[in-house]
C-alpha cells in the first residue's frame, strides 16, 4: 500500500476512535457525526482490503488485524509528528505535534514541574500541539522507542539501550493502611518490621522487587501498575501498600487511611525524562524538555520555601 495524504487523515481518524473507545465518544474530538465516522471507517478497510473492528449493539471491539493496524498506526503518525518538527526546526519555528507521555495521579504533588513546564512552554511555543498520553513507565519506554511519543515523565528503575535518562524530581512514597486493617490504631507509632514483614502487600509491577526487599517480604500477595488501582487495594482492607501522600492525603484526612511508622517506613521514585537516542535533532523536543528542567528547578525552591 502507497501512502497518500488521505491515507494518514484517515489513520488519524481511526487511531482517535481507537483512543476514545468507540464511534460515539470519539465524535466531539473530531467534530463530526457518527455517519461520518462510519463512513470513514468503511473507506480505510475498503482502502486496506481488512475488517478493522467490530460496531453495533454489542460495543466497539479491534478485530486482531485492527489491533495490529492501530499499532502500526501510532508508529507511522508519530514519524509524521516528527517530521513535522523537524521541518519546523530547519524552517526556525517551533510548530509541529509534540507526542507526550506522562504517567497518572501526579497532579496533585506540589513538586510535579508538569503543570507550571506546560503553561511556560505553550506561552513561549503557541504553534505546538500537545499530544498527552497517560500510561506505565514500562509501555511510555517502548513507545519512545518506537516513535509512538517523542519524551515521556516518570519512574523509569530498568534502564534500556537506545533510551537517553534526565533526572527530573522525586516523589516520596509512604506505607499506608485503611481504617479497617490491624496495623490502623498503632499506625503512628513505631511498627517493627517483624509485624511489617507479615502483612499482605499490595506492590507497584514495576518497583514490586524494591518494596519486597525494603519491607523483608518474600513476595506481594498483590501486583498492580497504577497508582488508584494500588489505592483501591489498601482502603479494602487487605492489604498495605505505598504511596504519594499528596495522592494520599484526602483519605487520610477523612479517617479512612492511616500512614503507618512514618518515620521508618518511607521511600521515593526518581522521576525522569527520558527520549530516544539523538532526538535532540528536534529543537521542540530540547525545548520541551528544557521547560521541563527549568520548572522542576522553579518548583522544587518554591516548594522548599513555604515550608
Amino acid at each position: 500500500m502507497q501512502v497518500q495524504d488521505t491515507d494518514l487523515k484517515l489513520l488519524r481518524i481511526f487511531e482517535t476512535i481507537v483512543r476514545c473507545g468507540g464511534f460515539a465518544a470519539a465524535q466531539p474530538i473530531l467534530n463530526i457525526g457518527a455517519s461520518s465516522i462510519s463512513e470513514y471507517m468503511s473507506q480505510l478497510e475498503t482502502r486496506l482490503g481488512l475488517r478493522l473492528c467490530e460496531r453495533g449493539r454489542a460495543g466497539f471491539r479491534l478485530t486482531d488485524e485492527g489491533a495490529e493496524l492501530h499499532a502500526a498506526a501510532q508508529r507511522l503518525l508519530g514519524a509524521v509528528d516528527t517530521f513535522q518538527l523537524e521541518a519546523g526546526t530547519l524552517r526556525n519555528q517551533l510548530s509541529g505535534v509534540l507526542r507526550f507521555g506522562m504517567i497518572e495521579a501526579t497532579l496533585t504533588d506540589k513538586y510535579s514541574p508538569l503543570p507550571t513546564a506546560i503553561r511556560e512552554f505553550g506561552q513561549m511555543a503557541p504553534d505546538v500541539r500537545l499530544h498527552v498520553q497517560i500510561d506505565t513507565p514500562g509501555s511510555m519506554e517502548q513507545h519512545v522507542l518506537d516513535g509512538r511519543l517523542h519524551l515521556a515523565v516518570g519512574p523509569f528503575p530498568a534502564q534500556i539501550p537506545g533510551l537517553d535518562y534526565l533526572p527530573l524530581y522525586r516523589e516520596e512514597q509512604g506505607l499506608y493502611c485503611a481504617s479497617t486493617h490491624s496495623l490502623y490504631e498503632r499506625a503512628g507509632g513505631r511498627v517493627p518490621l517483624s509485624v511489617i514483614s507479615k502483612q499482605r502487600l499490595a506492590a507497584r509491577a514495576y518497583l514490586g522487587s524494591q518494596e519486597l526487599k525494603l519491607l523483608h517480604m518474600a513476595q506481594a500477595a498483590a501486583s498492580v501498575d497504577n497508582v488508584e488501582g494500588r489505592a483501591m487495594l489498601i482502603l479494602s482492607g487487605n492489604y498495605v501498600g505505598f504511596l504519594p501522600p499528596h495522592y494520599a492525603q484526602p483519605w487520610v484526612d477523612s479517617g479512612l487511611l492511616a500512614r503507618i511508622d512514618p518515620e521508618h517506613y518511607v521511600t521515593h521514585l526518581d522521576f525522569q525524562i527520558i527520549t530516544r537516542k539523538g532526538a535532540e535533532s528536534a529543537r521542540v523536543v530540547q525545548a520541551f524538555c528544557n521547560q521541563l528542567r527549568a520548572a522542576a528547578r522553579k518548583v522544587n525552591r518554591t516548594a522548599r520555601s513555604s515550608k
